[in-house]
């Protein structure tokens, strides 16, 4: 399967937002948005003008880089959005919320959703007691979502862990730091997602 090998902090200059692709350099000075906050290449520092079009795909570039998803997985997930009853757009952003690399990257267990997909992937993490490698995995209410105990003393999951104490986690979960798990409360809401998208214009724009 394709995958982005470019630099990442590019993405953030892309969108003009903090994506937190870098885990915890995000945190620092070091971070390409402190530095040079335009977007990348060598009309990057112009003032284009932006047609409605452009707005909407910008929208769903932005919430696709963010949870590190192709455009195909992304369509796919948007598909399965559309097809529950309610409002797309907050379906959309739930669905993303319980994929099992971002509940990970949530949780604390790894400094960013691209290393939340690989603990995923390399077989870390366990729900319920059992490994699943599947990092677009829906979560459900009532899940424990746990470090496998051969992985606890990897340090990468715990330099994790250090870090996500500044950040927090999210209301929708609780997280035993001693017992490296944590269980989803409830599901995610549309309110529980602070991040600045509006998902109106990715519908729109999927609906031309």
């Amino acid at each position: 399967m394709a995958r982005y090998t470019d630099s990442v902090c590019r993405l953030c200059r892309r969108e003009n937002l903090k994506l937190f692709l870098k885990g915890e350099r995000c945190y620092t000075d070091k971070c390409a948005i402190e530095r040079r906050s335009y977007p990348p290449g060598q009309h990057g520092q112009a003032r284009p003008k932006f047609s409605e079009y452009s707005v909407q795909l910008r929208e769903k570039q932005k919430v696709k880089r963010m949870y590190g998803l192709l455009e195909n997985q992304f369509r796919r997930t948007f598909d399965m959005a559309s097809r529950v009853k309610g409002n797309t757009g907050e379906a959309l952003l739930v669905l993303l919320e319980r994929r099992l690399d971002n509940v990970s990257y949530r949780l604390g267990f790894a400094s960013s959703r691209a290393d939340g997909r690989t603990l995923v992937r390399h077989g870390h993490i366990l729900v319920n007691g059992k490994r699943v490698t599947i990092p677009s995995y829906l979560v459900r209410m009532g899940d424990a979502v746990s470090i496998k105990e051969q992985s606890r003393q990897s340090v990468r999951i715990l330099s994790a862990l250090e870090g996500a104490q500044r950040r927090g986690v999210p209301d929708w979960t609780e997280v035993d730091r001693e017992a490296f798990s944590g269980r989803i409360k409830v599901l995610p809401t549309r309110s529980d997602i602070t991040a600045p998208i509006n998902e109106k214009l990715i519908v729109e724009l999927y609906s031309k």
